[in-house]
């Protein structure tokens, strides 16, 4: 199921000179999972989540335990660089054990949330957003979740959770957040 919805049309339809990337450079099919693009009533907040932690990933690592700081399933963002869709390898572990957690608990499911910074037309950036979803969702496929664990959607430039017009919050606002809808 794919569905697009803009509150506005743009008026500008240019990239404004921005291009395109591959999220994985030695893949070139389609996802094939559900994406959508626009508004959700559901509300998420980003967390600015670093990756200190332990590398180690034990069966504690595998459970939905917010109390747990050093859990890699409470890191639920994932940044990109600018004009970028693929995912940097500082957050492959991360995906991973979102992955492993999914395989492992095939009730559960996840809204992929792209997002983009304020750069570039709003059509761009929902579709910079979608591509930033479907790279993630790309790689929790491989590594053993089910397409119907994930659902991606685009925010684009519509919810940013750093308000600056600087790199520092231009880069704060290039993500994707991982937001569990169903657990077990």
């Amino acid at each position: 199921m794919f569905l697009a919805g803009c509150a506005s049309a743009p008026t500008d339809t240019t990239d404004e000179g921005l291009g395109t990337d591959s999220s994985i450079e030695s893949s070139g099919t389609e996802t094939g999972f559900g994406t959508t693009s626009g508004s959700d009533d559901s509300g998420s907040s980003a967390q600015a989540m670093g990756l200190s932690g332990s590398s180690d990933i034990s069966s504690s690592a595998f459970s939905l335990d917010d109390s747990d700081p050093a859990n890699l399933l409470n890191k639920r963002v994932i940044y990109f660089d600018f004009d970028r869709s693929k995912v940097k390898s500082e957050y492959e572990e991360i995906i991973a054990a979102h992955a492993t957690y999914l395989a492992n608990n095939p009730g559960a499911r996840v809204r992929l949330e792209g997002h983009a910074d304020e750069r570039g037309s709003r059509e761009y950036n929902i579709g910079l957003g979608e591509r930033r979803g479907n790279s993630v969702a790309r790689h929790l496929g491989l590594q053993g979740a089910a397409r119907n664990q994930l659902d991606v959607i685009s925010y684009g430039e519509e919810r940013p959770v750093a308000l600056g017009h600087d790199e520092e919050s231009w880069a704060l606002n290039r993500r994707v957040e991982i937001v569990y809808t169903k657990q077990k």
